[in-house]
């Protein structure tokens, strides 16, 4: 073609490649970042892993690319074909280490590094061929260089959230990245440069790219069967549903006994949250103290699952109840699956409910009438996307929420396995000028655990005479909860806050071992 004779033809197209590769290295950095926070959260941890070993390796690899300048074009060929393969099949193998071997964080290290690597390889060699064709000043080529790759890299990172997660999802969207990238890559030297490739070197390229894609092609096909495999490895019993939703991943496990007895489990980003064998438990534990006065106006921050609005719905003296979830699909998951419709008695479709999905410390900030009751039943606060719903701050939010007399209830985890997160979110809600009441029962399929009775006046632990009846709580257990054995007791905790996330390291080190 005689328009790539043009030197300014063929620049633009190089600055066109490097515009393209640094958009799909951005994406294989997200994408591990985004598979770390899934399977392990603690994403403020999962991205310095992987963005300060990723930035090394860059350097690194930059200057081990210094020798490769002379055979720059293949060079970079080879580069390009390895890190598409790589950076393609990176979510799958990461998953696969995670699900199988329990070599996580090694393989998201040695997999950070490489492609760090790799990704810092491009730059010398890019710089080469763009002064190849014709040459420049640095500072010249360098703004050039520079430029394309910075823009391509906004572009690559806002593509992987907006518009490769919702289509493909993290492991085949992975693959179709890495499939750009190896097109992207090699049309440099077998489109560009082809004049100056020999005939056998560029066949052997041709087949180098093809082979790449292929194999990319062909995990794409089986994705789906490797994901459901790989899951089902995750969990003791048989999945029966999973999706990834915008916020997390939401698993249903059904097990059924040799005495018939179902049970039913949900695992929000692989942590248990609740069993349909003693899910009654933790629900009445949560909420029967709390609606033990007024309780015309309920809120339930939380519990997208619906079995907490279920209790508090067998009061008919509660005219309303407002639900605040954050994650429409599992609001969505409990109106509609058989099961879940099954466990949480259809409890959405009752008019007293109105359902907000947003995110609970923005509604929270809004000026709302205070409710009789409030029911906070978030996930663990194990990253700081949720250590923000048991700070001082959001708590000093809730407070205003709670009308006078009024009381809130939050759960807090469990004291013997996780006692200075239990503490900690006990003195959290202290420092935001509430008195609290601690609590806790046993719930067999999350052992000890534990709740916090909030209150503008001296809180008070008991079940309403005209409460409806339930199949574990009472007064007696009321009376024993309240009681902690000396070694669950812990005052060395400092309070949890927006700036000063403590209850993330509190979180990590206590359940580390569990």
């Amino acid at each position: 073609m005689t328009f790539l004779r043009s030197a300014r033809v063929r620049r633009s197209l190089v600055l066109a490649a490097v515009f393209v590769c640094a958009a799909c290295g951005l994406v294989y950095e997200l994408a591990l970042v985004a598979l770390g926070s899934y399977l392990v959260g603690n994403s403020i941890t999962q991205a310095s892993i992987v963005l300060s070993v990723m930035v090394c390796a860059m350097g690194v690899g930059s200057l081990a690319a210094k020798p490769l300048q002379s055979r720059a074009l293949v060079a970079f060929a080879l580069i390009e074909a390895a890190l598409a393969l790589l950076g393609g099949l990176s979510v799958l193998l990461l998953y696969a280490a995670f699900a199988w071997l329990d070599l996580y964080v090694p393989m998201l290290v040695l997999a950070a590094s490489v492609l760090g690597a790799l990704i810092g390889a491009e730059i010398p060699l890019l710089m080469t061929l763009l002064q190849k064709i014709r040459r420049q000043e640095a500072g010249s080529a360098v703004a050039d260089l520079f430029a394309a790759d910075y823009v391509g890299a906004l572009v690559g990172g806002l593509a992987f959230p907006f518009l490769l997660l919702p289509l493909f999802g993290q492991i085949r969207g992975a693959l179709v990245v890495g499939a750009v990238n190896a097109v992207a890559g090699m049309a440099v030297v077998l489109w560009i440069f082809r004049a100056d490739v020999a005939r056998g070197v560029k066949a052997a390229l041709w087949g180098v790219m093809g082979g790449v894609l292929v194999l990319l092609g062909g995990v794409y096909v089986k994705a789906d069967a490797f994901e459901v495999t790989a899951r089902q490895a995750l969990y003791n019993d048989p999945v029966a549903f999973a999706t990834r939703s915008r916020y997390q991943e939401i698993v249903l496990t059904e097990k059924v006994s040799l005495s018939g007895r179902s049970d039913t489990r949900l695992f929000l980003n692989g942590d248990l949250q609740f069993s349909s064998v003693d899910e009654y438990r933790y629900h009445e534990a949560l909420v029967h103290p709390a609606l033990a006065g007024s309780r015309g106006r309920v809120l339930i921050l939380g519990g997208g699952d619906g079995l907490a609005l279920r209790e508090v719905l067998r009061y008919p003296d509660v005219r309303e109840v407002t639900l605040v979830e954050l994650d429409p699909e599992i609001v969505a998951l409990a109106r509609t699956h058989a099961r879940l419709k099954e466990l949480n008695g259809g409890a959405f479709e009752d008019g007293r409910v109105t359902v907000v999905n947003e995110d609970a410390f923005t509604w929270a900030r809004d000026g709302r009438e205070p409710y009789d009751a409030v029911i906070v039943d978030f996930p663990d606060p194990d990253e700081v996307a949720t250590a923000k719903l048991y700070s001082a701050e959001f708590y000093g939010l809730a407070r205003h929420l709670i009308a006078d007399g009024g009381r809130m209830v939050v759960q807090a985890g469990s004291p013997y396995f996780a006692p200075r997160s239990f503490w900690c979110i006990d003195k959290t809600i202290r420092e935001a000028g509430l008195r609290t009441l601690p609590y806790h029962v046993d719930v067999p399929s999350f052992g000890d655990w534990g709740f916090v009775m909030a209150s503008s006046g001296e809180p008070s632990l008991g079940i309403s005479g005209d409460a409806p009846p339930t199949r574990f709580l009472d007064s007696d257990v009321l009376s024993a909860a309240r009681v902690f054995a000396r070694d669950l007791r812990r005052d060395d905790v400092e309070a949890n806050t927006l700036v000063r996330p403590v209850i993330v390291g509190y979180e990590d080190a206590e359940w580390q071992d569990f």
